[in-house]
């Protein structure tokens, strides 16, 4: 598999998956979008492929999340995947796991790309946020529902009504990952772990999962997602959605006037 904004590599039945925009902390924008969601078709597609790896390119962030000047410049235009931010938010099928290795900020759909993989293993870097709100948007990208499903509903609440930053101690302490470890040992940890998924029964992994996507289904999961959608179609329409993108691409405080 070949890409433009993402890197991907086999080894045995693992694919490591590479967010590849570091000049932007691996912002995600329509194209990129697309291209993932390619790749978790084909990865579903391949019988040899038992378990993904997703990080990002470079130290500083695994993904920034939307890439509001993309938007701004008119990028919200083209057709995005219905399979949801990073091809994952909206995707209810894929029975295979993937393991978000963070190694670096997970920043707005950044981090709800994480939310959206199976286990969560964080630098001790890594850092996390839904700051959607201060910029006039919300976490319509799953960060909603999977947060509050994951952490509880009060501590999501006040992490997306804020939009705060945590660190990686912050965020095992809250359930927001499965593991912290040292910067430098991250990727190699994220591989003992697919080492270990692939030692157990695919097909039973795979059986598992089946479960639980069908969990979400019978939870709202899905139809709630898909609500966000039509919420945020509503929000882009109020004059605070347009400063907030039109304030963070001029680098100013935003004015907010509340309609």
């Amino acid at each position: 598999m070949s890409y433009e904004f993402i890197k991907t590599e086999k080894q045995g039945h693992i694919l490591v998956v590479t967010m590849n925009r570091p000049e932007v902390y691996n912002a995600v924008h329509v194209d990129m979008h697309n291209e993932m969601a390619d790749c978790w078709d084909a990865f579903a597609a391949d019988q040899d492929l038992w378990v993904a790896v997703l990080t990002g390119a470079g130290d500083k962030a695994f993904s920034a999340g939307n890439d509001l000047k993309a938007t701004a410049a008119g990028g919200a235009k083209k057709k995005m995947t219905p399979t949801g931010f990073a091809g994952l938010s909206s995707r209810f099928d894929l029975e295979k796991p993937i393991i978000a290795a963070v190694n670096g900020f997970a920043m707005g759909g950044g981090f709800e790309t994480a939310l959206s993989c199976d286990i969560i293993l964080a630098s001790e870097n890594a850092k996390f946020a839904l700051p959607e709100v201060k910029v006039g948007f919300f976490a319509a990208a799953s960060g909603v529902q999977r947060l509050s499903r994951y952490i509880g509903r009060l501590a999501a609440q006040e992490m997306m009504y804020t939009g705060r930053t945590i660190d990686a101690k912050e965020a095992l302490e809250l359930g927001c990952v499965n593991e912290v470890h040292p910067h430098d040992q991250l990727m190699a940890k994220a591989m003992e772990k697919a080492d270990q998924l692939c030692s157990v029964s695919p097909s039973a992994v795979k059986a598992t999962k089946r479960v639980l996507n069908d969990m979400n289904k019978r939870d709202g999961v899905q139809e709630s997602i898909a609500y966000s959608r039509e919420v945020i179609a509503d929000l882009s329409k109020t004059e605070d959605f347009k400063e907030g993108v039109n304030a963070f691409v001029e680098k100013r405080k935003p004015n907010w006037v509340n309609k």
